[in-house]
C-alpha cells in the first residue's frame, strides 16, 4: 500500500486547492525541488505531480517545475495536467517520468489512452475526477454525462497501470476519502485504484490497512501532509505494518 505525497503546481509554486478552485491556493512551498526532497527525506517512496495550470489550459505549462522535481528526487514520479497527446507522453518519459496520468483526454478520446498503454507499457495512468458521481474535465471545470465505472471499464484490458480516482467534493478540505465510492469502484474493475481527495488524518491511514481497502495500489496525500495533520513517519509505520494500528475510524 503506497501513501503518495502530492506536489501541485500552480505559477510554479506547491499548492492546495479547495474543490479544484484556483481562487483558493494556498502555497505552501515555492521550491517544488526541496518539497521534492523533503519528501523523499521523509521515507516516501513515490511523487505524485499534478500542473494544475497544464490541467486548464490542455497543456503543459509548469514544465520547468517539474523538470527540476525530476532532477532534485530518485523516487519515481507520477504527473498529470495538460498531457493530451502520444509525443507529449513521450516526451516526459524520455525526460524521466514514472508515470503519466491522462484525464480529460481519457474521456474526449479513449483511443490515445489504449494507443498509449500499447507504446509505453506499465507507464500510463487515468485519472478519473468525479463531481455527484460522474466525471469532470478541463481541470474540472467541465461536467460530462459519464459515470465513474461507466468510464473506466473502458481501459479493462488494455494496459493503464492504474486509475487515480478523485471525489472532488472532498479535495483539499480534509473531510476524508470517499471511502465507499473508491472501494465500489476497484471491485468494479481490475485496474489498480489510488484513491485522491479529502485525506484527512492518520483515521484515513488506518482504513487503508482494512482488508476492503486491501484491492487499493494507495492513496494520496496533499493538504493533511503539509498541514502536519498527518505526521510521515507514522503513517508510513502503519502501512508497512511497523506501528500498532489504533481503532481510530
Amino acid at each position: 500500500m503506497i501513501l503518495f505525497p502530492a506536489i501541485d503546481l500552480k505559477d510554479g509554486q506547491c499548492v492546495r486547492l479547495k474543490h479544484g478552485d484556483m481562487a483558493t491556493a494556498t502555497i505552501y512551498n515555492d521550491d517544488p525541488a526541496a518539497q521534492a526532497r523533503a519528501f523523499e527525506e521523509q521515507g516516501f517512496e513515490w511523487l505524485h505531480v499534478v500542473d494544475l495550470n497544464g490541467a486548464f489550459k490542455g497543456q503543459s505549462v509548469n514544465s520547468a517545475a517539474v523538470g527540476a522535481i525530476l532532477k532534485a528526487t530518485k523516487n519515481p514520479v507520477q504527473l498529470g495536467g495538460g498531457i493530451r497527446t502520444l509525443d507529449q507522453i513521450e516526451d516526459w518519459l524520455d525526460r524521466g517520468l514514472a508515470r503519466v496520468i491522462l484525464g480529460t483526454v481519457a474521456v474526449r478520446d479513449p483511443d490515445l489512452v489504449k494507443q498509449a498503454c500499447k507504446a509505453f507499457p506499465g507507464k500510463i495512468a487515468v485519472g478519473i475526477d468525479a463531481k455527484g458521481g460522474k466525471v469532470a474535465v478541463e481541470g474540472w471545470a467541465e461536467a460530462s454525462s459519464l459515470g465513474v465505472i461507466e468510464l473506466a471499464r473502458k481501459f479493462e484490458g488494455v494496459g493503464v497501470a492504474a486509475i487515480i480516482y478523485t471525489d472532488i467534493d472532498r479535495d483539499g478540505v480534509l473531510t476524508g476519502i470517499n471511502w465507499n465510492a473508491t472501494i465500489d469502484l476497484a471491485e468494479a474493475v481490475s485496474i489498480p485504484i489510488i484513491a485522491s481527495g479529502g485525506l484527512a488524518s492518520i483515521a484515513d491511514i488506518v482504513r487503508m490497512t482494512m482488508p476492503d481497502a486491501q484491492k487499493l495500489e494507495g492513496a494520496i496525500s496533499g493538504r493533511a501532509l503539509y498541514d502536519g495533520r498527518i505526521d510521515p513517519a507514522e503513517a508510513l509505520a502503519i502501512l508497512q505494518g511497523k506501528a500498532a494500528v489504533e481503532t481510530r475510524l
